[in-house]
């Protein structure tokens, strides 16, 4: 088994907004840099930028994020606000429908499982 290392803001770029995800308020802007994928695609990391504003999201996968700089206040519909800072880890759940306001400019490193493991 080979291990990987990834180098942060290399690989697949995309600048355009996310599927699932709508500006809400503001201008924000995204750029994801898609660095590792298993081979059986049911894995990928990378990092991730964006700028201040307001975004809703919904997500169909699993993802553990490790925030490096910036900071999120983050809504699921129905719940408390959650605010993540440089340093912070925390998962969103697959199905997670909310808003991501984001404050600060964001530069996190994340994970996304695109199916259950478990």
């Amino acid at each position: 088994m080979q291990v990987v290392k990834s180098e942060h803001e290399t690989g697949h770029v995309v600048d355009q907004i996310s599927d699932g995800w709508t500006v809400v308020s503001g201008e924000p802007t995204m750029t994801t840099w898609f660095e590792y994928q298993s081979d059986d695609k049911s894995i990928v990391n990378g990092t991730w930028r964006a700028t201040p504003g307001v975004f809703h999201a919904r997500s169909k996968y699993h993802e553990f994020v490790c925030m490096i700089d910036g900071e999120i206040v983050i809504t699921a519909e129905g719940e408390e606000s959650v605010t993540v800072r440089a340093g912070d880890t925390f998962n969103i759940p697959a199905g997670f429908a909310g808003t991501w306001d984001i404050r600060e400019p964001v530069l996190k490193r994340f994970l996304l499982c695109l199916s259950g493991l478990v």
